[in-house]
């Protein structure tokens, strides 16, 4: 579900807006479940009430596992994955047009979408210098035209100086889980498995539906003589024997 995707990741209200309509026009269920019953803020970029950055995983050991590098040996100012995300928008932001609107907001004009940019409280209309915290490439345009440094407008979390911090400490093991302080009311709650359909008697079928609008030919078989290519009603075999009248289009 590309339009799923597209909506989890959307930056601002009215491109959600139109990837949900997508996804209510072709899965009106799952558009109502993930509405009304999961909620947007739990899922959706735009709609996350705290602060996300640009992490759309809630799996922390996915996380902790993807980092296997030693943080001293960083040169760059951000993090790796930062730096290698932030320097193709300096070649993005070449080109656009700005113009001051007061001493912390600039109008920037150019590319696909234009962008209102404010230096001071690091915000763009474009949302993504908002929710992820790492200028866009309005933002470094606005920045070049201030004369600002770039960097300065990056959130501390991304940085060389926190990336170390985070990192410095060992990391202890989880230990026995005999050992674990398990609240009560998560060791007493019940999860059920999800619903697993019963599988039906008999062989399954291996040929596979036809698409819209494609059409099968049927092969008519005579119940009198045993030929293919009519039927009983229609068949001039006066013994009932397929001699002299013998089968026309036989099955694959």
């Amino acid at each position: 579900m590309g339009s799923y995707w597209s909506a989890v990741n959307a930056y601002r209200y009215e491109d959600f807006a139109g990837y949900m309509t997508e996804i209510s026009h072709r899965y009106p269920r799952v558009a109502e479940y993930l509405e009304n019953e999961v909620g947007f803020e739990k899922w959706s970029r735009c709609h996350y009430p705290g602060l996300r950055y640009n992490i759309t995983t809630t799996n922390m050991v996915e996380s902790l596992n993807s980092i296997r590098i030693v943080a001293m040996a960083i040169t760059a100012p951000l993090t790796p994955s930062r730096e290698s995300e932030f320097r193709p928008r300096f070649a993005q932001s070449n080109g656009r047009h700005t113009l001051q609107l007061n001493p912390v907001t600039y109008h920037v004009k150019g590319g696909e979408l234009e962008g209102v940019v404010d230096i001071f409280n690091k915000t763009c209309t474009c949302k993504e210098f908002d929710i992820d915290k790492l200028p866009c490439v309005h933002a470094i345009a606005a920045a070049h035209h201030a004369q600002v440094s770039v960097y300065s407008l990056v959130s501390p979390y991304y940085t060389k100086e926190y990336y170390v911090l985070a990192y410095g400490e060992t990391i202890y093991p989880f230990g026995s889980q005999s050992q674990w302080d398990v609240p009560n009311e998560v060791a007493t709650r019940v999860v059920l498995p999800r619903e697993v359909k019963e599988r039906k008697k008999g062989r399954p079928k291996t040929s596979r539906f036809p698409s819209v609008g494609e059409f099968r030919k049927r092969k008519n078989h005579c119940g009198k003589c045993g030929a293919y290519g009519h039927y009983k009603k229609k068949c001039n075999s006066q013994t009932g024997s397929t001699e002299g009248n013998q089968p026309t289009d036989m099955p694959v």
